[in-house]
């Protein structure tokens, strides 16, 4: 079942989270297995990121991936949780 995955993270600035995503697409393999879409908002006190996941599982293998990284980058976690919810359905606009 796919998972949604919201996560606000305070204090992020957009060029932490370049920096992350440069290290994270360096990785060898297929660092973003599972991840159907993401999104990442930036905003006035931070960024919000929302993560369309194939499945819970998907999801559990990038953040044991994505941790140890974010950690020697000196980023801290969110202070709450992910919200996480199982959806429904899905689609994708064809273009």
């Amino acid at each position: 079942m796919a998972i949604l995955m919201h996560a606000t993270l305070p204090g992020v600035t957009t060029e932490q989270y370049d920096t992350l995503n440069t290290e994270l697409q360096a990785l060898p393999g297929d660092t973003f297995a599972g991840c159907l879409t993401h999104v990442c908002v930036a905003g006035s006190s931070g960024i919000e990121v929302y993560d369309l996941w194939e499945s819970q599982e998907a999801m559990e293998k990038f953040f044991t991936v994505m941790m140890p990284v974010t950690e020697r980058l000196g980023m801290t976690g969110p202070p709450q949780a992910p919200d996480q919810s199982e959806v429904y359905n899905y689609w994708v606009a064809k273009r």
